[in-house]
């Protein structure tokens, strides 16, 4: 991929609809159980964590997050995520880190849409 069409990928990656998280979800990776941050931001394509830890520069995680507001219940999907960027939040001990969503299933893909088109903070 030459440089020219890298950037216009990356633009167009954070181009997609962002949605703030106005609630607490807790991003938990599936191989260890552990939660690796809090949801920043989400997008059909990627997601803001805040994190007590840096990731791994390019690190890939299989994660699990639940979303309200898609039925009676919290609805989880699962995705997998690679590490794009990370910087020291302005809060001591945290950092914010962004991830490309690189694998999703196309129901948790159907669920995510769902939940981008609810009303809320963009």
């Amino acid at each position: 991929m030459s440089d020219v069409t890298e950037n216009i990928t990356s633009i167009d990656q954070r181009r997609a609809l962002r949605k703030r998280a106005n609630f607490t979800a807790l991003v938990t990776d599936v191989i260890s159980g552990q939660s690796i941050g809090h949801l920043g931001n989400l997008s059909a394509n990627g997601m803001l964590l805040i994190s007590p830890h840096p990731p791994r520069s390019e690190a890939i995680y299989q994660v699990s997050l639940s979303l309200p507001g898609l039925g009676s219940s919290p609805q989880t999907i699962e995705v997998g995520i690679q590490e794009q960027w990370q910087e020291e939040a302005a809060s001591p001990g945290q950092v914010w880190a962004g991830y490309r969503i690189v694998a999703i299933g196309d129901s948790d893909a159907a669920l995510l849409d769902a939940w981008l088109e609810l009303p809320g903070q963009n």
